[in-house]
């Protein structure tokens, strides 16, 4: 299954009546230019699970940054990737990989 499917399945998945009130996720681009990626893992089988965080410098326009961030309380965690212009689907991959592991 290809990682776009793969996403929409796992977004499917977490569909409970309340998680998608609550949480999601979001897709956005960075003036830098570049692509940020946020999913909420908040409520979900990977909230617990080890992330290293990955920082790769290809160069100024192909790199990726991606890390789990946690709330001061610890009640609301997320996925967080960003990278350049052509690393959307690399983000996408990092993410997939991860929850399959």
């Amino acid at each position: 299954m290809g990682t776009l499917k793969w996403i929409q399945q796992w977004y499917f998945e977490q569909i409970d009546g309340e998680w998608e009130h609550q949480f999601g996720m979001c897709i956005e681009t960075l003036d830098n230019p570049g692509w940020r990626v946020k999913i909420s893992i908040e409520n979900t089988d990977v909230k617990d699970k080890t992330f290293e965080d990955i920082n790769i410098e290809r160069n100024e326009k192909d790199w990726i940054h991606c890390k789990i961030e946690y709330d001061k309380e610890g009640n609301d965690s997320h996925f967080f990737g960003n990278g350049g212009q052509m690393n959307l689907g690399e983000i996408l991959d990092i993410f997939k990989l991860w929850v399959e592991k």
